[in-house]
């Protein structure tokens, strides 16, 4: 079981005096894009360890939201996909909430997520969240900044109420950078089959960036909490993103290994005379492949 980890520390600066060299050969290693071949060895281990996970939370009623937040294309959509692969969909299910109704609008603000949390035994992954407050309604104007402050002092207090209850909340930012990120946008308007992944508020999130820098920085400010923080995830290299994603998220709760032992397939019972009806009776799906 991966052991758990403290937010990183801040690398001290280097002495007065002090030659400064190079980065070795680990980090130049490091901002190499992964291989595939390497990925490939390292997501099917991970992926066990999910599964463990997975077994421990559904045996021990515990509650789980993860919060994925970010960049327009910074990977959060990807990491949430490989995070669930090989999940049982009853334990570990997605909340993608689209646009508010009529109706959710004049509801208190909180109130339409709080129907999504997980009850004992549950993994909620929010695919975006209560957090479109503070990013895309403010800086699209579809909240007011009255609504936005109101946010800043609720949410804190909303947050530290689901940990006291017993919920265990981690938060993720994906971050990317502008030219990775004007790469991907690129790159779906070639491939017809991801061209509905730009919506007209992607457009938008290019157009404004330090509009949305903003945002989030103040965001940041009243929301990284002790007790909820929120951990950046560096999501330009996709595939070193979701290996950290998925090995941080498995050292911030202690489980054990639950997985049940080998099961013995018991015999089959004999057909006792029993005949299938005639196969040109019933409609097949065709062999076109």
């Amino acid at each position: 079981m991966p052991k758990r980890k403290d937010k990183a520390e801040k690398p001290s600066e280097p002495d007065e005096g002090m030659v400064a060299i190079g980065p070795d050969e680990a980090e130049l290693d490091a901002r190499r894009p992964m291989s595939k071949r390497q990925y490939d060895e390292e997501l099917p281990k991970l992926q066990l360890e999910l599964s463990k996970l997975q077994e421990w939370v559904r045996a021990r009623g515990l509650r789980v939201v993860v919060v994925f937040e970010g960049r327009d294309a910074a990977g959060k959509g990807g990491a949430i996909k490989t995070i669930t692969l090989g999940l049982n969909p009853r334990v570990a299910r997605i909340a993608a909430l689209p646009a508010p109704t009529e109706r959710e609008k004049t509801q208190w603000y909180f109130q339409r997520y709080v129907a999504h949390l997980p009850a004992a035994g549950e993994i909620v992954l929010f695919d975006r969240s209560w957090y479109n407050r503070a990013g895309v309604e403010r800086v699209m104007g579809f909240a007011t900044m009255d609504e936005v402050e109101e946010f800043y002092r609720s949410c804190p207090e909303f947050e530290r109420m689901l940990v006291r209850s017993g919920v265990i909340l981690i938060k993720y930012w994906f971050s990317v950078s502008d030219a990775e990120q004007e790469r991907r946008f690129q790159a779906r308007i070639a491939d017809p089959t991801k061209r509905w992944k730009l919506s007209p508020m992607d457009l938008q999130s290019r157009s404004r960036w330090v509009e949305y820098s903003i945002a989030k920085d103040e965001m940041f400010r009243h929301t990284d909490i002790k007790q909820a923080p929120w951990y950046v995830v560096s999501g330009d290299d996709k595939k070193r993103a979701r290996l950290n994603v998925i090995h941080h998220l498995l050292s911030l709760i202690p489980y054990q290994d639950l997985t049940p032992e080998p099961i013995v397939l018991p015999p089959r019972e004999p057909d006792r005379g029993y005949v299938r009806p005639p196969m040109n009776e019933q409609t097949f799906v065709p062999d076109v492949y």
